[in-house]
C-alpha cells in the first residue's frame, strides 16, 4: 500500500521529513477494522510528533489521526460494522497513522460517518470533536441541554481545529454564553459564523477585553493555545469556583497555586487517552462520533473544513504541516484521495 512515512524526526522543510513510501498491507485481527483511507486531516499533534519522535532503527513512522474511508474488513470480535460502511475515526497515537492507503482501527472508537457528508468534509472532524467534547462536556463537567442555568464560556484560540467545534457544541447543545477570542478580522469572522456569541481579540489583555464588554466573570475557560502566557489574565478572567482546561503544552511551568484564592479547578484533556489506556469507557469514542454524525445531518454542526490540501502525498502533507507550524491557520486542512 501507499503511505507517507518518515525514519528520523525533522524539520518541515527537509527533504526527508516525510516521504512516499510503500508499505505491506496490514490484516484486521481481533477488534480491528481494516479501513480504506478517502481522506484525512492535519492536526498540530502531527506536526510536534514529526518533529520529535523517532521510529525504532529501519522502522517508518506514519502519521495522521483523522480519517474517513470505507471499510473493507472486520476482525473476529468486530460487532456493529460489516465491509462497505463509510466510517470516520482519530485512531490512536500508539499505532499507525492514517496517512497511508489502509489503516486498521479499533472498531470501538470509530463510527459511522454522516450520510450528509463526503470523505474531505467528515475527515475534518474526528479529532477536534472528540477533543471539544470530552473537555466541555467530561473535563469541564458542562450539563448538556438548554434547561441549564447558563454562564459563560471563554474559547481561547477560538478560530483553530479544536476551537472551531468546541464553540458549535457549546452554543447548539448548552446555554453557555460562547466567548471566542482570535487575533486576525477573517479568523474572527470565522468565529463568529460558527456561533459565537462574542469575539475578543487575546493580542489584548483577555480579562481588560471582558469587562470592557461587561462579560467578566466567566465560569469556564477552555485554554487550547499559548496557556502560559494568557495564564495570569486567565486566572483574572475566571469567577470564584470556576473551572479552566486545556490541551496545549505550556512552554513554561503553570502557577497552579494562583488558583487557590479563587478555588479554581485545572482540567486536562487529551482525547488519545481512552485507547492509549485501554480504560473501560473506551467506547464512549464510538459512541461520541455517533451522536456527532446526528447532529451533522440534523445541520446543527457542520464541517470545519477550511482548506483542502490536495492528494495525500508526502508534499502536499509536507506543506500542510507548514501551515499548521504557522500558527496562521483556521479551521482544519484536508487532504483527499492517493
Amino acid at each position: 500500500m501507499k503511505a507517507v512515512a518518515y525514519q528520523q524526526a525533522q524539520p518541515t522543510q527537509h527533504a526527508e521529513a516525510l516521504l512516499d513510501i510503500d508499505l505491506p498491507d496490514p490484516v484486521a485481527t481481533g477488534h480491528d477494522l481494516l479501513v480504506e483511507v478517502k481522506a484525512v486531516s492535519v492536526n498540530p499533534v502531527d506536526t510536534k510528533v514529526r518533529r520529535s519522535t523517532n521510529p525504532p532503527p529501519g522502522q517508518w513512522k506514519v502519521l495522521g489521526w483523522d480519517a474517513a474511508g470505507v471499510v473493507r474488513a472486520v476482525g473476529d470480535q468486530v460487532t456493529g460494522f460489516q465491509p462497505g460502511d463509510r466510517v470516520w475515526y482519530a485512531g490512536a497515537i500508539d499505532r499507525p497513522g492514517s496517512n497511508s492507503e489502509l489503516q486498521r482501527v479499533d472498531a470501538r472508537i470509530a463510527a459511522p460517518m454522516p450520510a450528509s457528508l463526503g470523505f474531505a468534509e467528515a475527515a475534518a472532524l474526528p479529532l477536534t470533536a472528540i477533543t471539544a467534547w470530552e473537555l466541555l462536556f467530561d473535563r469541564l463537567g458542562v450539563a448538556p441541554g438548554k434547561a441549564g442555568s447558563g454562564g459563560a464560556l471563554l474559547v481561547v484560540g477560538a478560530a483553530g481545529g479544536v476551537g472551531s467545534i468546541l464553540v458549535q457544541l457549546a452554543r447548539r447543545l448548552t446555554t453557555l454564553t460562547v466567548i471566542g477570542t482570535a487575533a486576525r478580522p477573517e479568523s474572527q469572522a470565522w468565529v463568529r459564523s460558527l456561533g459565537a456569541h462574542h469575539v475578543i481579540d487575546h493580542r489584548q489583555p483577555i480579562a481588560a477585553e471582558l469587562t470592557r464588554l461587561g462579560l467578566a466573570p466567566v465560569q469556564y475557560v477552555a485554554s487550547l493555545t499559548h496557556t502560559a502566557q494568557h495564564w495570569p489574565q486567565l486566572i483574572e478572567a475566571l469567577a470564584p469556583q470556576g473551572r479552566l482546561a486545556l490541551i496545549d503544552d505550556p512552554e513554561t511551568p503553570l502557577d497552579v497555586t494562583a488558583l487557590k484564592r479563587k478555588s479554581l479547578s485545572l482540567h486536562w484533556e487529551m482525547m488519545f487517552t481512552r485507547s492509549l489506556f485501554q480504560t473501560p469507557d473506551m467506547a464512549a469514542q464510538g459512541r461520541l462520533l455517533g451522536e456527532l454524525a446526528r447532529l451533522v445531518d440534523d445541520g446543527l454542526v457542520r464541517s470545519t473544513l477550511a482548506q483542502h490540501g490536495g492528494r495525500i502525498n508526502a508534499a502536499n502533507l509536507r506543506q500542510a504541516h507548514a501551515l499548521i507550524e504557522s500558527g496562521q491557520s483556521r479551521g482544519k486542512v484536508v487532504l483527499e484521495g492517493f
